[in-house]
């Protein structure tokens, strides 16, 4: 009997290249192949060629880029950085969830088509973490809801949120039309290695996120083209 065609790859798939430099970079790329469509590339490659690799997996392999730079500065600063990211045509930068620094970002990517996403709080965070870092008191879900709500009415074009949160975020009523990406997706038997607020890929998904990242799961597996095709499937069930 032949075997049914493989299904295409699904850019609600994002996977993280959180690897120290583009020779790392590519080789994981190479070996995902057609598999992924989308990419993450955060700051722990940007002194390892982050922004060449970028430029090069978006420009000369077809594919979208996420660039996780999670910027936090006066407003000025964070508009001029967001104006010269918007140069390279990539499509997702992330910035933190303050509303001056969202709303510099808007005007930096102004005129392009990079969407600004917001962080509300990071998934290796949990509330004794806040605790550590003076933030207001409250249940972690009431606080990244909110700061959801304040960064769509800033004008972010999504947000960054576990998939704890993503069924409060998507219910919001600015959450019509903006994205919700998901960290802290982890198939089931993998290990939570750093997160702490950590869902299945088709979990977040059902909860109301746009797409899901995925990193060592991926590509730390014997091999990384199945472990991207099975989360496929995955959403493909959803």
């Amino acid at each position: 009997m032949s075997q049914p065609a493989p299904l295409p790859a699904d850019d609600r798939l994002i996977v993280a290249l959180d690897v120290p430099n583009v020779v790392q970079g590519l080789e994981i790329a190479r070996r995902l192949g057609d598999q992924v469509s989308f990419y993450k590339i955060g700051l722990g490659m940007l002194t390892g060629g982050g922004l060449a690799l970028a430029n090069e997996m978006k420009q000369e392999m077809g594919k979208r880029i996420f660039l996780d730079m999670k910027f936090f500065d006066i407003p000025a600063t964070v508009e001029a950085a967001v104006r010269g990211i918007a140069r390279f045509d990539l499509d997702f930068l992330t910035v933190h969830g303050d509303p001056t620094v969202v709303r510099a970002a808007r005007e930096g990517a102004a005129g392009s088509g990079l969407k600004i996403l917001a962080v509300t709080v990071l998934t290796a965070m949990d509330r004794a973490d806040l605790d550590a870092a003076m933030i207001v008191p409250g249940e972690m879900a009431d606080i990244v809801t909110e700061r959801a709500e304040r960064a769509f009415a800033a004008g972010a074009d999504g947000v960054i949120a576990s998939p704890h949160e993503a069924a409060r975020i998507r219910a919001l009523p600015g959450a019509a039309g903006r994205l919700i990406v998901t960290p802290g997706v982890r198939p089931a038997g993998s290990a939570a290695n750093d997160q702490k607020r950590i869902a299945t890929p088709a979990e977040a998904v059902r909860a109301g996120a746009d797409h899901i990242v995925v990193g060592r799961p991926v590509w730390n597996a014997q091999d990384p083209a199945a472990a991207a095709r099975a989360i496929v499937v995955e959403l493909a069930g959803t």
